[in-house]
């Protein structure tokens, strides 16, 4: 009895350092001036589950959706929210063509596989956040980001299922990250 409590107790310990050393995380965020605009480039660490994949190869739209707060501090009062915008992007695989898509609104493009289509929105390029004249020259901004399979916009099977399963369930811890406009003008 004792043995079999022992096997038990390695085994889960031995699945929380597996799970613990996988974890989807935001590795790299770098916020760039470029004219005139705040443009985010982001890394993301993720991969999706067994479940999920199936899930995609079946035909079954997978959303993904990075949340972005950007604020300045004050001390008299609450911190002021400067950005706060969401972006999402929507992995498709059309069964007819044996194409995969990914895109965000309404503009998609065409991938090899879902590594490549995954591969879009693991690296974040140029995502348009804020206008430079919102932004006053040598503060310090505090900014946070994160990624997250955007369930919501399943279709309504796929919730319940969602609530259920924790391969539906992904979402990257927050990544903090400080900021400053210089005075110079960037043009």
């Amino acid at each position: 009895m004792l043995c079999l409590l022992l096997v038990c107790l390695g085994l889960c310990v031995q699945a929380d350092t597996a799970w613990a050393q996988d974890p989807a995380q935001v590795t790299r965020v770098e916020p760039a001036v470029r004219d005139g605009e705040l443009y985010i480039d982001a890394d993301i660490d993720f991969d999706v589950s067994s479940e999920l994949r199936d899930a995609a190869q079946k035909g079954v739209p997978i959303y993904f959706t990075a949340d972005l707060e950007i604020v300045a501090r004050r001390w008299w009062w609450f911190d002021r929210t400067v950005v706060n915008k969401q972006l999402t992007w929507r992995v498709l695989y059309n069964a007819l063509t044996r194409q995969w898509r990914v895109g965000t609104g309404d503009l998609s493009l065409p991938e090899a596989s879902l590594n490549d289509s995954l591969s879009v929105v693991r690296h974040i390029r140029g995502w348009a956040v804020a206008s430079l004249k919102d932004l006053e020259p040598g503060r310090t901004y505090y900014g946070k980001l994160r990624l997250r399979l955007d369930t919501s916009r399943l279709a309504r099977p796929f919730q319940i299922n969602a609530l259920n399963s924790s391969a539906w369930s992904m979402t990257t811890p927050w990544k903090d990250f400080t900021f400053s406009v210089s005075a110079a003008d960037p043009s």
